[in-house]
């Protein structure tokens, strides 16, 4: 998290200050890269929108 506080992440450095909500801890890297990859297609932010970002 620091180092996106910090700006040196150029994919939240355009949208400081970021803060963090809530995370997921997944063991396995491999189902964790493919969780991030179907969070960022649109039934994932579909998904994010209805469980954790109404309010």
């Amino acid at each position: 998290m620091g180092r996106h506080k910090k700006g040196e992440v150029p994919t939240t450095a355009k949208v400081l200050p970021v803060s963090l909500n809530f995370y997921i801890a997944i063991e396995d890297k491999y189902k964790a890269f493919n969780f991030e990859r179907y969070l960022k297609s649109g039934s994932g932010r579909a998904f994010l929108n209805k469980h954790f970002l109404s309010n």
